[in-house]
Order: C-alpha cells, then structure tokens, then sequence
C-alpha cells in the first residue's frame, strides 16, 4: 500500500509482489481519502468546480421559461 500511496503504478506493484493476476493485487489495494482527493485535483486541474464565478446559464428565467415552452 505504501508504494501504491507514494504513486507507483498498481501494474508495478503487483509484477514487484510477483503476482500473477492484477485482480490478486486488487484485494489488497484501496484508494484512501488522500489518493482520491488528489486524484480530483489532478482532474479538476486546479479549478474549483464549486466556488466558481460564473453565472448559471439559467439566470434570464424569462428566456428559459420561453425555451421551455418553445417559443424561442
């Protein structure tokens, strides 16, 4: 887990074990809370999906009711 924690490839560590079957390894590796946050900061890219400063596409409520009911 450790070198698994630290970001060497499962593939890597499994063939380091000498385990044949990736699924072998699979049942010892778990993703922590770390591991996964860094995982969304990888791929958010350091955006912040939540606090953003753009405005909702649906702020002119006139215009959205009118597409709704497709009269635009």
């Amino acid at each position: 887990m450790h070198l698994y924690q630290a970001g060497m490839p499962l593939v890597l560590v499994a063939e380091w074990l000498g385990h044949s079957q990736l699924e072998t390894t699979l049942v010892y590796a778990h993703a922590d809370t770390s591991m996964k946050r860094k995982a969304i900061e990888k791929a958010i890219e350091g955006n912040d999906i939540i606090a953003s400063n753009e405005k909702p596409k649906y702020m002119d409520k006139e215009k959205t009711i009118k597409k709704l009911y497709g009269l635009i």
